[in-house]
């Protein structure tokens, strides 16, 4: 049975001290306006007229210039300097691109796909830098080798660098492929306390990222998880300072499981397939410094007995909303003075963890020419409802009569961050045959137009790994919703992501006429030979990419 709710509800203060913050949506509105803080013209470093560095371990340093590059593009007439018009390409590197050890993998491999990457217009790459490679056996012990590495290259060929802070587990076990833990050390006080794991109600803790609950508790051998994860930016800003600015000039901070900001609802890869299952997802607000959090926001507000725990009928075991006491649109209790105070808080909570990584980091970087930026995940399986309860058991609060995604992109726009943000090549006809409630475009579009009013800069991907021309035409109509009728828009697109069957023919003349047209230019590179050259490259491009598709697995 739901908890009953009063018939006029009592005013609960932003100023709780252990209470969510802006918990009045009034308080939205008196935001100040944004002014884009970006420059508008983007630094253009051709690769020959940088002396390349490779990172060596045992010179502690940085190896003797190699201008290679120029005699690659007198051999095959073209430059590697792209023209500043369009919407930038970047390209996400795999998973394992850097070892448990800290060492590039397929490192002659990786240096020929950069090389192929510069020749067919690509901006840069995006490359996630994991906690749990980094720091991985003592607080404040950081190894960043392999991610020298990468930089280095990326340097050598031209290319710019995202890099992505990943405070987040990824796989599902040790026996993933892809399995990259949390630190040991933080795994080890989470075994001492399982509180700092995110709990459903049914006691299942989630491991993938530290709750948010103990955000400023000195939990992690004396120091809160928004230290270290600040310790972390710092020490990276440290040792790649002669790098930022020039080379990499992007910064995505890890928010949440699966490196966005959200709760996890669902695990991380259970929730890239949980559109066709159409899972409403689990509440994650039962861990002992949630629960704190919750009660005494209830207290707060005079209604003590709404601070016990989560919606009461909110099951998620028949994946249908209209069947949920909670979810259900018409007469849910999502809809009552009591699940408008529950979804507020709960909601609050993730946006005020937002707003202290935004606050860290901003302050970190400041002054230094990098774009900060955050990802939101792309929930649209319960779009087409009124409740959309994915969405909101993910922690955004948005609803047929509620606009979940200004808040965010409101508080983004204030510590001038980029939204990231999937689905760009998901289309409703195709997702509605599967699940007929389920709107990507619907979805993707709010979130566009929040950013526009906000004026935050957008940064999309693609949700599957796509490299069909439809998908690719998907990704450039969606990215005109943003851009379209804005004087200087700012819009970029990360490839998710780089392998082997991303070389083979077919697959990389889609890609790369995608490129083009994306960057809404006629030719992306500048002749300095013969206008017949182009020939060349292109023949030396398929000899590249074929290797690239046999050797990249």
């Amino acid at each position: 049975m739901a908890i009953a709710a009063s018939p006029s509800p009592p005013s609960f203060s932003p100023s709780a001290s252990f209470c969510c913050s802006r918990t009045d949506p009034s308080c939205f509105a008196s935001f100040p306006s944004i002014s884009r803080p970006y420059p508008l013209t983007r630094r253009i470093f051709i690769s020959s007229r940088l002396n390349s560095s490779i990172f060596s371990a045992a010179a502690g340093g940085f190896g003797s210039p190699d201008n290679g590059d120029v005699q690659y593009e007198l051999q095959h007439g073209f430059s590697l300097e792209r023209r500043n018009t369009g919407s930038a390409v970047f390209v996400t590197l795999p998973l394992d691109a850097v070892s448990p050890a800290g060492q590039v993998r397929r490192r002659k491999a990786m240096s020929q796909s950069f090389r192929a990457l510069a020749a067919a217009g690509v901006e840069g790459v995006v490359i996630e830098v994991w906690w749990g490679l980094v720091e991985t056996d003592v607080p404040c012990s950081y190894n960043w080798k392999g991610y020298l590495e990468i930089v280095a290259m990326a340097r050598r060929y031209g290319l710019k660098v995202r890099a992505v802070f990943t405070f987040n587990q990824n796989g599902m076990g040790p026996d993933d492929p892809h399995w990259i833990p949390l630190p040991k050390w933080v795994l080890e006080e989470i075994n001492k306390d399982p509180d700092l794991a995110y709990s459903d109600r049914f006691g299942r803790r989630n491991m993938e990222y530290i709750t948010l609950g103990c955000d400023t508790f000195p939990v992690l051998r004396g120091r809160s998880p928004i230290q270290a994860y600040a310790d972390f930016m710092r020490n990276f800003r440290d040792t790649f300072r002669p790098y930022l600015g020039a080379i990499v000039t992007g910064i995505q901070v890890g928010m949440g499981p699966g490196g966005e900001l959200r709760y996890p609802s669902s695990p991380s890869q259970k929730l890239a397939w949980a559109w066709r299952s159409r899972e409403l997802g689990e509440f994650q607000c039962y861990d002992k410094y949630m629960l704190a959090s919750l009660n005494a926001c209830a207290q707060n507000v005079g209604m003590r007995e709404w601070g016990n725990g989560g919606p009461i009928g909110a099951s998620n075991l028949m994946n249908n909303p209209e069947q949920s006491e909670f979810f259900r649109g018409n007469d849910g209790s999502w809809n009552t003075p009591y699940g408008e105070f529950f979804l507020r808080w709960y909601s609050e909570m993730l946006l005020l963890h937002g707003e202290r990584l935004c606050k860290e980091a901003e302050t970190i970087f400041r002054g230094i020419e990098v774009n900060l930026s955050a990802k939101l995940a792309g929930i649209h399986w319960h779009y087409g409802t009124k409740s959309h309860p994915s969405e909101l058991t993910a922690g955004y609060y948005n609803t047929s009569i509620r606009d979940g995604y200004l808040p965010i992109a409101r508080m983004f726009g204030r510590y001038r961050f980029t939204i990231c943000c999937s689905c760009f090549e998901m289309k409703d006809v195709a997702e509605k045959q599967m699940n007929p409630v389920s709107s990507p475009e619907g979805f993707l579009r709010q979130l566009l137009m929040a950013a526009r009013v906000c004026d935050v800069p957008l940064e999309g991907e693609n949700s599957t790994l796509g490299l069909d021309d439809d998908s690719f035409q998907q990704v450039v109509k969606m990215s005109r919703v943003y851009t379209d009728g804005l004087e200087k828009p700012s819009f970029s697109f990360n490839f998710v992501r780089m392998d082997k069957n991303m070389f083979e023919y077919s697959n990389w003349v889609r890609f790369t006429r995608f490129v083009r047209q994306m960057s809404d230019a006629s030719k992306l590179f500048r002749a300095k030979l013969d206008p017949g050259s182009n020939r060349g490259l292109s023949s030396a491009t398929d000899i590249t990419t074929s290797r690239l598709a046999l050797v990249y697995h």
